[in-house]
């Protein structure tokens, strides 16, 4: 309850009188001059001293009152027949699946009180890419895929064998549990059902739409981002992080559904309290359009009745725990407990039955109220929307769930409940059949589906769809990197500086450089990147309204409307959310788009992996690229700075291409490439490649090694042909240490090495494992070769390997190792500490290499065991030196 209800009303009369001429005003000159006179007053009051505390709630009614309702078009009655039917064959779909095998699972009451919220936008505004607009993009709600899915069926998109396989997709012939683009590629749109993600994204989605607006990329001005979401969901750190962007930026092509059915898996959300009045304080006071849809047609006359406001003060006092209760009982129990409290309440349904106060409905099941909300969000300027839907968690199950603690997880109905339900929505199937969960479907030429493909057809064709018809960009020649193919002399560079020449070159491509999207979390001068302010601008969507301090120097902070970068500030999620909506650009926008997002690499995949997940499953193209990468690259940052497990999380995503590059012809030649398979062959892979701040000189690039730099491993220097022999593996700035090591061993023991660069483990180890299976079900065939294998054939000597990560990323091609195989690694914690340090300490510098080097040889009785006990002295090594892992 607002501190100002707590009030009390010391003069009721003089109270009636301000009222009655604030009713003058605004019925002779309208609300905009009320509102005027109201701040003007507020503000009076507190500059004469008066504490007037601050509230961004409004009543609990809802905030388009009757006579400013959008009047809904079209025939009611057909579309709520229409509606009956998505319901029960969405029940049925789950229903039938889990009478086949309870292990399947599926949820029936997200979408049972959420039917109307699509319904409405499904009928009437909702449009569908055509020739003439571009289309909507709707962020389902996951748990309500069941009711998307039924929708389809009716328009005849679906089949009866899909939904019977429903959550059955081994065969190729069922339904994915949830929205999936990547398992449905034609269909689904975007991943929702990890919760907190689809807000955040759809946020930086309408941002990405304005920038493609603003540089001329695309005309995106008509077009709307819908996206639904729970209000147990808002708990989410990433729901509610970035509203307030989506204000700051104006985003009035953004629109919010939030489901306020007051349950979440286990319980009420808040069951003490109101969640909505909770919501409404955030979104205002982050400069939304707040729309509360809480109240249905029939409370109207009773809220016209209400002229002292004691329905109104009741409706605030009855916490959500309550109003669930209500809905989870009977008329005669809402009589008593919500009317019952108050004698003037009873009065007022004196007259009613148990069933007219039963049939007092929620706003959002009531399809006037929701067009009304829906038709304002469509024409408010300058700020986003967010309508906040009451209903009831599932609703129209009856015993079988209707407002239950339990219903979320009810996936079972039996004989007699389904009849139920069939009886609810008059859907005109027998007993058996409806016992039976049988489908219903009108015939072709009724009046239902006539008019729902008239709708549709209307709207420019059916949602939801993804196409990826768009053309491919003309990728640039290798050459056209050739400054940084040919090493940097004498001068001393970063793979992170390599990085920001390539971008630049790329961003001047004239065919491919205006579809560059530089990405950066606030971390553009630690990357070398503030020399691309001025060259390219950082989009602002209002323009540059101040003078910049640094408005004389060269590399100025300029901002721009037209400008190319996104800088995102301190906020990971936030920049990875503009890098999806990029990165899948030519599914929703029609034009491949090419973003590099570069950030620390400690905070990526362990920050955002949850995005990254939802971008493979999006079917992402881009470079995300990992910058200060590695465990002890970073040196004095420490800990929590020190990534040393980025590349084996990037591992885990099947459709990401990862490498870990130590020169700048690599990098150039692995970017390269990725711009082939992505833009020019248009392969739904993203690349995740990392980049180093340590200064060494660049050499130039061997001649023929760029098959094996694509492939993860080249032979970059070929050893003598002594007796004792070896081989030294190694990738980014580790492999430095490698190339060291592979001197000492000749010029003080006398051992001879070949060295080799292994770009990726993690292609290598993909690649092995692919023909390893095809060996496997081909038996009768030749048999493959793994590449990493041929690389390692006929090789002397034990094999060492040593990388900046974890020895998981090394060891993954153990298998093909044609020999003893000796993998070092950055296992534990970081600290902070110069790189020479932090080497010795994780055991992966030099000296550690030429040790595992010894002790492999003498281990093959190649040499005694005493020349080991001679290097650790020679190089002061402490034997007694406790474990990184541990320590």
């Amino acid at each position: 309850m607002s501190q100002q209800s707590q009030i009390p009303d010391i003069d009721a009369v003089e109270t009636q009188e301000w009222l009655e001429a604030l009713e003058a005003v605004i019925e002779a000159e309208g609300v905009e001059r009320a509102h005027f006179l109201l701040e003007q007053m507020i503000d009076k009051a507190r500059r004469s001293g008066a504490n007037l505390p601050y509230s961004a709630n409004t009543a609990y009614v809802n905030t388009i009152p009757p006579h400013m309702e959008a009047p809904i078009p079209g025939d009611q009655a057909i579309e709520d027949r229409i509606r009956s039917f998505i319901r029960w064959n969405a029940i049925a779909m789950v229903v039938k699946a889990n009478r086949k095998a309870s292990e399947l699972g599926g949820h029936i009451a997200s979408f049972a009180s959420s039917a109307v919220l699509y319904d409405v936008g499904f009928n009437h505004f909702w449009r569908a890419p055509s020739h003439e607009h571009g289309g909507d993009l709707i962020y389902s709600q996951g748990h309500t895929s069941p009711g998307t899915y039924a929708r389809a069926f009716l328009e005849g998109r679906l089949t009866e064998e899909q939904l019977d396989h429903f959550r059955q997709e081994v065969d190729g012939k069922g339904l994915p549990s949830y929205p999936h683009p990547y398992l449905m590629p034609d269909f689904w749109q975007f991943p929702t059902v990890s919760m907190g993600l689809g807000p955040i994204m759809s946020i930086y989605q309408a941002r990405f739409m304005k920038y493609l607006q603003d540089r001329g990329i695309a005309n995106t001005q008509e077009r709307k981002v819908w996206a639904f979401l729970g209000d147990g969901e808002c708990d989410e750190p990433e729901s509610l992080g970035a509203i307030s962007l989506a204000s700051r930026e104006n985003l009035d092509n953004l629109a919010w559904v939030i489901n306020c059915n007051l349950q979440r898996l286990d319980g009420p959300v808040r069951g003490n309290g109101k969640i909505v009045q909770e919501l409404e304080a955030m979104f205002r006071g982050a400069g939304w359009n707040v729309i509360k849809v809480l109240w249905g047609s029939y409370w109207d006359p009773l809220l016209a009745k209400d002229k002292s406001g004691l329905l109104q003060k009741r409706m605030m006092e009855c916490v959500d725990g309550d109003l669930q209760n209500y809905k989870a009982k009977d008329g005669a129990y809402v009589r008593e407990h919500f009317f019952g409290k108050y004698p003037e309440l009873l009065e007022m349904v004196s007259k009613m039955s148990d069933e007219d106060i039963w049939r007092l409905n929620r706003g959002g099941h009531d399809p006037h109220k929701v067009y009304a909300a829906y038709h304002n969000a469509m024409n408010t300027s300058g700020q986003p929307t967010v309508v906040l839907a009451h209903t009831v968690k599932g609703y129209g199950m009856g015993a079988a769930g209707e407002a239950q603690n339990r219903t979320h997880s009810q996936k079972k109905l039996a004989g007699d409940e389904m009849i139920y339900v069939r009886d609810r929505f008059n859907i005109p199937l027998s007993d058996e059949d409806a016992a039976a969960g049988k489908y219903y479907v009108p015939a072709a030429d009724s009046p239902e589906m006539q008019y729902m493909h008239a709708r549709r057809k209307e709207l420019g064709g059916y949602l939801p769809q993804r196409n990826q018809t768009a053309a491919p960009l003309a990728v640039p020649e290798l050459s056209t990197f050739d400054v940084l193919l040919k090493g940097s002399g004498e001068k001393e560079m970063s793979t992170t500086m390599v990085y920001v020449r390539l971008l630049t070159l790329l961003c001047r491509d004239k065919k491919m450089g205006k579809n560059v999207v530089p990405i950066v979390p606030d971390e553009a001068r630690t990357f070398g990147m503030e020399g691309m302010f001025r060259q390219l601008g950082i989009y602002s969507s209002v323009g540059q309204l101040y003078t910049p301090q640094d408005k004389d120097e060269i590399m100025f902070y300029k901002e721009d409307k037209s400008g190319q970068i996104l800088e995102e500030g301190i906020n990971e999620a936030g920049a990875m959310s503009s890098w999806i909506a990029a990165a899948t650009s030519y599914a929703n926008h029609n034009v491949n788009m090419v973003p590099f997002y570069i950030y620390y690499s400690m905070f990526g995949f362990q920050r955002i992996g949850d995005l990254a997940w939802a971008a493979g499953d999006m079917q992402a193209r881009g470079f995300l690229i990992g910058a200060t990468a590695g465990r002890t690259t970073l040196s004095g940052e420490g800990l929590q700075h020190q990534d040393g497990h980025g590349l084996v999380q990037a591992g885990t995503i099947p459709n990401c291409v990862s490498y870990d590059p130590t020169f700048g012809y690599e990098l150039a030649v692995i970017i390269h490439d990725g711009l082939r398979r992505m833009y020019g062959e248009q392969e739904n892979v993203f690349y995740y490649v990392t980049t180093m701040n340590e200064n060494y000189v660049m050499p130039a690039m061997p001649e023929g090694v760029e098959e094996g730099i694509v492939k993860g491993m080249y032979e970059f220097r070929k050893g003598g042909n002594k007796k004792l022999k070896v081989q030294l593996m190694g990738s980014g700035t580790i492999f430095r240490e490698v190339i060291k090591a592979s001197e000492m061993l000749k010029e003080d023991w006398g051992v001879e090495s070949d060295i080799l660069s292994a770009t990726s483990f993690n292609e290598l180890s993909r690649e092995g494992e692919d023909c390893e299976r095809w060996n496997r079900l081909n038996p009768g065939k030749e048999q493959r070769v793994p590449y990493v294998a041929e690389c390692l054939a006929d090789r002397e000597g034990p094999f060492i390997a040593a990388t900046d990560y974890i020895r998981n990323y090394a060891d993954q091609i153990r298998k093909w190792v044609p020999g003893q195989y000796v993998v070092l690694g950055t296992d534990g914690f970081g600290r902070s500490d110069i790189r020479a340090n932090l080497r010795r300490h994780f055991e992966v510098d030099s000296f550690s290499v030429v040790l595992a080097a010894l002790k492999a040889l003498a281990d093959e009785g190649k040499i005694p065991t005493k020349k080991v006990a001679e290097a650790i002295e020679k190089y002061g090594l402490d034997s007694e030196k406790p474990n990184p892992l541990y320590n």
